[in-house]
């Protein structure tokens, strides 16, 4: 089953197999962006810097998931916001024995999955459409993240219509999504040196980037194949 769930600025997909699954992640949602909240109240620089968080402290899981991330990346922890999120909320679907979990968050999945289950990818006007990838089953979470300069609200530097990474840490999937987008521009030979952003990185599985007509990959990547990708099923406001 699939329900969409929004509070405040986070709207999710959560798919599981029992509705007492969705509900698990709904509360993780609530729980983990009320100390978020919390803390952006304390320290607003935390949500408004672009730059690594340089702070110690003792940080709720969330906080310090989203500072590493960022800091991994060089750019700010918001970077990591969406996919942290949606790590917190398959984990406890998980954590109550959940086989089959996928919270999607505007493009930043979390994921468990015991069936095949295919992914279509979303690149905005770029003329490569209905194309998608199989993620296999696995008996553990793992994160599929996209940023994006031409589709969607979140902030991008760069001409990325969809800069695509996969790595079993969500949050530093969600922001060297963000990273990748940034270090885009235009044409062949820009999709190819935007890899430079992240194969140094330990953590990344790989990456895709579809600038226009341009589609690039690095390292680990699931075959790309045909998908019918409906604008509909977009987790989207």
């Amino acid at each position: 089953m699939k329900e969409q769930f929004r509070l405040k600025e986070t709207i999710v997909t959560i798919q599981a197999d029992e509705s007492s699954y969705i509900v698990i992640a709904q509360e993780a949602i609530r729980e983990n962006r009320k100390e978020l909240e919390s803390y952006i109240a304390s320290d607003p620089f935390f949500q408004s810097t672009l730059e690594p968080y340089d702070v110690e402290g003792d940080f709720p899981e969330v906080v310090r998931r989203m500072i590493e991330a960022g800091n991994a990346m060089g750019i700010g922890p918001m970077s990591a916001v969406a996919g942290t999120i949606s790590a917190l909320a398959v984990e406890a679907m998980a954590e109550a024995g959940a086989t089959y979990a996928i919270v999607d968050n505007g493009g930043d999945i979390a994921i468990i999955n015991d069936r095949p289950v295919l992914m279509g990818i979303y690149a905005g006007n770029s003329p490569l459409r209905d194309i998608g990838f199989v993620m296999y089953p696995r008996d553990s979470i793992t994160g599929v993240c996209t940023s994006s300069g031409s589709v969607g609200p979140s902030i991008s530097f760069g001409m990325a219509d969809a800069a695509i990474v996969f790595s079993d840490n969500v949050s530093l999937a969600d922001a060297a999504a963000t990273a990748l987008g940034n270090g885009t521009d235009i044409g062949r030979e820009a999709v190819e040196q935007s890899f430079d952003v992240v194969k140094d990185v330990e953590g990344i599985k790989g990456a895709i980037v579809i600038q226009g007509e341009f589609m690039g990959f690095w390292g680990d990547v699931p075959d790309i194949q045909k998908a019918d990708v409906k604008y509909e099923c977009i987790t989207k406001g």
